[in-house]
């Protein structure tokens, strides 16, 4: 079982191909924290119930969506759950899926260990991007080539790893 705070079987929001997104339980709001106020849009989520979910029926329903063509963590932090993160990586390997895998965290590429990104991509048979960087309210958005879509914050960026 992994946990989760919700699930968007088909997103079209997120990423350039449709996609699951899990929204991931945790995170310890360093955007607020640097800001100094509340500004996390996904706030919302950290008083919704966490769940447990079968990470095996979640890849069954991906699996036999042919609609989706990835997976993308966000909603709280992915890396602050990162074992679960993982988990759902490692069985979509299982299935020899090489559909992308995307990540969205708050976290700064220097502020990821490298043996957390070395294990990511040891795990994935596809892709995987990361959009690294904080949300930092009233900036500029920017379109980000490598998700396909518009980003809030200038300093944040995707890259394929």
């Amino acid at each position: 079982m992994i946990r989760v705070k919700g699930i968007i079987w088909e997103d079209f929001v997120n990423y350039k191909k449709p996609c699951m997104t899990i929204e991931m339980p945790m995170c310890d709001f360093k955007c607020d924290r640097e800001c100094g106020q509340k500004v996390c849009q996904n706030s919302s989520l950290a008083i919704a119930e966490t769940l447990a979910v079968d990470e095996e029926y979640l890849i069954q329903q991906y699996i036999h969506n042919p609609i989706t063509e990835a997976v993308c963590f966000q909603g709280l932090e992915p890396f602050d759950t990162f074992e679960d993160m993982l988990t759902i990586i490692k069985e979509l390997a299982l299935y020899n899926c090489n559909d992308d895998i995307v990540i969205y965290t708050g976290y700064t590429r220097d502020e990821i260990k490298e043996e957390l990104i070395d294990k990511i991509k040891k795990a994935a048979v596809g892709r995987v991007i990361i959009k690294w960087g904080r949300f930092i309210p009233d900036e500029e958005h920017h379109f980000d080539d490598v998700l396909g879509v518009t980003l809030v914050s200038p300093n944040q960026y995707a890259e394929e790893i």
